[in-house]
């Protein structure tokens, strides 16, 4: 079977989880892979569209997921049983691409290593915000400049050796603590780069080496042989696993967050975004703003507007909508305010 390409988009959100939602955090994530987690709302945005039930504080509040730096270099969430085995395979690779940026930033392998000999004795039994770390950093005599950008690389190089981890929000606050007390067991995959390529294909369903190398960051000669390794059928340009189903109904409409998992997994992104409108998503600068899914294509952007009484969505959208994807969109909308605990209405 030569699946159309409304079966693709069709199949992709359906390994999505965007017609088929999950009741739990930690179901949601293994499903995904791994959410792009740099921005805290918007990793809570990604389980919502892809989760019954669940409230913004429920995502906060579970140990059951975690957040590290992983693909691309970027901070991601993931289910905590899979930290270790995950920062083994890009912990080493991101440290090692870091190193340039890391000595422009006056950061040197000495004062690195210092560093982390000062967090071993800093952390342990806690969860400090970033200012406490350069107190406490700065009491031993590694000081930074806490306006630049040397604490973050700091801490994320700390995390690619494996010593620590983000742990849960202080407020509006990071904390960190050591990886050795947040996880618990050591699971490894006998083979992680085709465990992480099994994963890959089950979350984004019918993709290509390139898509995959585009969304992990490994080389594309890694990813080849990540492939290689499982048993693919080829599917729309790409492949899918053995298993997957070539067909799937299409999905509901849909409100994604920003950097959502569905635009982030492909390297070619015309089939779910018109290109004459990628720029309205992704206008520079690494940021893909908050889109309207309708029929698995990228049909418009959103944005919240919050006053005492209400929360305004706001959709601006390509082109008309049809009274069905309206619909849609104000259930969407509605499951919105409950997950955030506000009132809020569509406006189109």
């Amino acid at each position: 079977m030569t699946p159309s390409d409304n079966d693709i988009r069709a199949v992709r959100a359906h390994a999505q989880l965007l017609g088929a939602p999950a009741t739990d955090v930690v179901s949601v994530t293994r499903s995904v892979t791994a959410i792009q987690a740099q921005s805290s709302p918007a990793a809570r945005l990604a389980i919502r569209a892809r989760s019954r039930g669940l409230t913004a504080p429920d995502v906060d509040v579970s140990r059951a997921v975690s957040r590290t730096w992983l693909m691309r270099k970027t901070l991601h969430l993931v289910p905590t049983a899979d930290l270790r085995w995950l920062n083994r395979l890009f912990g080493p690779r991101n440290a090692q691409a870091g190193q340039g940026r890391r000595r422009q930033l006056d950061l040197t392998d000495e004062l690195c290593e210092r560093a982390l000999e000062r967090l071993q004795d800093l952390l342990p039994g806690k969860a400090l915000t970033r200012r406490e770390i350069l107190d406490g950093l700065a009491a031993d005599g590694v000081v930074l400049d806490a306006k630049s950008q040397a604490p973050a690389h700091l801490l994320a190089y700390a995390a690619n050796r494996g010593l620590l981890c983000r742990g849960q929000d202080d407020g509006a606050e990071p904390t960190y603590v050591l990886l050795d007390e947040w996880t618990t067991g050591d699971h490894t995959p006998d083979e992680p780069l085709a465990e992480l390529a099994h994963r890959y294909l089950s979350a984004y369903g019918i993709a290509t080496v390139e898509d995959f190398a585009a969304w992990s960051g490994l080389p594309l000669g890694l990813c080849r042989k990540g492939f290689d390794a499982l048993d693919l059928v080829p599917a729309g340009g790409g492949f899918a696993l053995s298993e997957t189903g070539l067909s799937a109904s299409p999905c509901p409409p849909c409100l994604l967050g920003a950097f959502d998992t569905y635009l982030l997994g492909y390297r070619d992104r015309d089939l779910l975004l018109d290109p004459a409108e990628a720029k309205r998503v992704n206008a520079g600068g690494g940021m893909i703003a908050p889109t309207v899914l309708v029929d698995g294509r990228i049909a418009g952007t959103w944005n919240a507007k919050r006053t005492a009484k209400q929360t305004k969505v706001v959709v601006e959208p390509f082109a008309t909508l049809s009274r069905a994807a309206i619909s849609g969109l104000e259930s969407e909308v509605d499951d919105y305010g409950r997950f955030l605990g506000e009132t809020a209405v569509l406006v189109i």
